[in-house]
């Protein structure tokens, strides 16, 4: 009860004969809460108030109390408040530095709470848009320096939590209006030097990457942003190397936590007795623990790659850069100062495991690289897309694949014989199935992974909530790896068939659910997508496959399977001669299969 006080300003509760007892920075707080300029009574208030240790719970309580006449009133306080951070963040004195920056982040996250309830209530929005262009630039200009400078560490987080606070003040990124000023007093350079040097990256990589993947969306489609100009000719390898390590760390992370949950619930006679209690107790019970199970995605940090991936091509060699399995070592770390959460609800890695040194081999790969991370992240995020959440991280994972696929260099070393490595992807629990030994796993190019990727999510995600979508761009990044492969000429010893049968199958779904499905979606589009690979491998397969006799087992499984065709064509002849909404989609599928049939 004592320690709730104290948070709330009380150093002693109000009684009959005493007043109650607060502390100064509390009793300062109130002044400035109050309608007069709190300096006319106390010339040195401002100079006095960030010599103060900040009070963060009070201050962004009593931010959030007032509605949006009330912040008028104090408007020119608040405003106050925020010149004398900018310019405290100027001064020798390390105290003040941090206290006006902590100030000035609680500023911000109360901002993005009011928003969220009135418009009117944006305080930062307030401050900012309303205030001195100088204040502006200057308070850019002096977390640049702040960044740049080789002082403290605790100083450099607190400017990137700033930042990021800054940046997610709005929902939507392109409106956040503030950005305007960060575009213009570029910070670009800083983040570039905090990736390239080993102990700052190691600190504070993972903001520094967030941030950049932010600040790179910023109406990226409506304007010029010099983010994406710049990101785009990076070609310092220290710099790129930094970005992948934290990249790869953060989705390592991800990965291990997720097999040691695993691991938890499958291990022992006990979890088997667990299973059974779960089942015996209903749907709703497995459902909930289902959710207990799985973790929150990192969208931040896939944004992040998405965006290296796509803007910079020197990027890609990044991907292919072998190095020991990633593990995670947990040491004891310095405290950092009292900062607000991270933003974007993720927590990123521990600093000390953001280091290329002494990094533990894993039992079963000894080597690994930031696309074998990637590839065992997306075999999880892609397991259960019902949640909407995990929708738009698989979307987003599957367009970072189709990214990698359209790149000749990333299908370079994807179909490399001299570059095998052994993945390990998780794979959906099923009851036809058997979970396959980690320790059987054969040792391949990196393609084959890819397409196991795909061939995976093509057979767990027939289901009436159907992710038309995703299935789209999974065809995509199949269609794109078999271009390559004819092109190039590149025989990839690999089990065709699994891809050919889980192909049909999804044919036969599509045709067994059509009037649920056209509801919804144009599964024409999917159709003739599925099609056109069976043409391809038909006709250009001899490029490509790697013996005849897998061109025999490719005419062996259409003609095995040739009912499934023959209702295909059945279904879209049907729909083709009749006048209606799927006329001409269904007929483009009547054409492609003259070649099947």
């Amino acid at each position: 009860m004592a320690q709730v006080e104290k948070r709330g300003g009380l150093l002693r509760k109000s009684s009959a004969s005493k007043k109650p007892l607060k502390e100064k920075v509390v009793l300062m707080y109130d002044e400035i809460f109050m309608t007069e300029d709190p300096s006319k009574c106390s010339p040195r208030f401002w100079e006095e108030l960030f010599l103060m240790k900040v009070n963060l719970e009070y201050l962004e309580g009593k931010l959030e109390s007032l509605d949006g006449e009330e912040l008028m009133k104090i408007k020119d306080n608040i405003n106050c408040l925020f010149q004398h951070c900018i310019q405290a963040l100027g001064e020798e004195h390390p105290i003040r530095v941090v206290n006006a920056l902590q100030t000035s982040c609680s500023l911000a996250r109360a901002s993005h709470i009011k928003s969220k309830i009135s418009s009117m209530c944006n305080i930062y929005i307030m401050v900012l848009v309303f205030g001195k262009k100088e204040k502006k630039k200057n308070l850019m200009e002096s977390l640049d320096s702040l960044l740049c400078a080789e002082g403290s560490e605790s100083l450099k987080s607190l400017c990137l939590k700033l930042l990021l606070c800054l940046v997610t003040v709005t929902d939507n990124i392109s409106q956040n209006t503030i950005l305007e000023y960060v575009m213009i007093n570029s910070i670009f350079e800083a983040i570039l030097q905090i990736l390239s040097h080993p102990p700052s990256r190691r600190e504070h990589g993972y903001d520094a990457v967030v941030l950049l993947a932010l600040l790179v969306n910023y109406r990226k489609y409506e304007s010029v942003n010099p983010y994406i100009v710049k990101l785009s000719i990076v070609d310092d390898e220290a710099t790129l190397n930094g970005m992948g390590l934290v990249i790869a760390q953060a989705l390592s992370e991800y990965n291990r936590q997720y097999k040691d949950k695993e691991e938890e619930h499958q291990s022992g006679f006990f979890s088997a007795l667990t299973n059974m209690s779960w089942l015996y107790l209903g749907t709703d019970a497995v459902k909930h623990r289902t959710v207990r199970f799985k973790l929150i995605t990192n969208e931040a940090i896939l944004l992040a790659l998405y965006e290296a991936v796509h803007l910079n091509r020197n990027f890609i060699t990044v991907l292919a850069q072998s190095h020991p399995e990633i593990g995670l070592v947990t040491t004891p770390v310095s405290p950092a100062p009292t900062t607000p959460a991270t933003p974007l609800g993720t927590t990123p890695p521990s600093s000390d495991v953001i280091s290329s040194v002494e990094l533990p081999l894993d039992a079963d790969v000894q080597t690994s690289n930031l696309l074998i991370t990637f590839l065992k992240y997306s075999s999880i995020v892609m397991q259960d897309t019902k949640d909407e959440h995990r929708l738009h991280s698989g979307k987003l994972c599957l367009i970072i694949l189709t990214c990698i696929a359209e790149d000749q260099y990333a299908n370079a070393f994807l179909h490399d014989d001299n570059m095998n490595f052994r993945v390990n992807l998780h794979r959906m629990p099923m009851r036809h199935r058997k979970k396959a030994a980690d320790k059987n796993l054969p040792c391949r190019p990196l393609v084959c992974a890819v397409l196991d990727l795909m061939v995976e999510f093509i057979v767990t995600h027939m289901m009436k909530e159907f992710p038309m979508d995703l299935y789209v761009r999974c065809i995509q990044v199949v269609h794109k790896l078999l271009c390559y492969q004819k092109k190039c000429r590149v025989r990839l010893h690999y089990t065709w068939r699994e891809l050919w049968s889980a192909l049909i199958n999804l044919l036969k779904f599509l045709m067994s659910n059509e009037t649920v499905l056209l509801a919804k979606h144009n599964i024409f589009t999917l159709a003739l997508m599925i099609v056109n690979l069976f043409n391809m491998f038909i006709t250009y397969g001899d490029t490509f496959l790697p013996t005849p006799s897998s061109y025999d087992e490719l005419y062996y499984e259409i003609i095995r399977m040739h009912q499934s065709f023959d209702n295909l064509y059945s279904m879209v002849l049907r729909l083709s001669t009749n006048a209606g909404q799927w006329k001409e989609a269904a007929s483009k599928v009547t054409h492609a299969l003259v070649n099947i049939r």
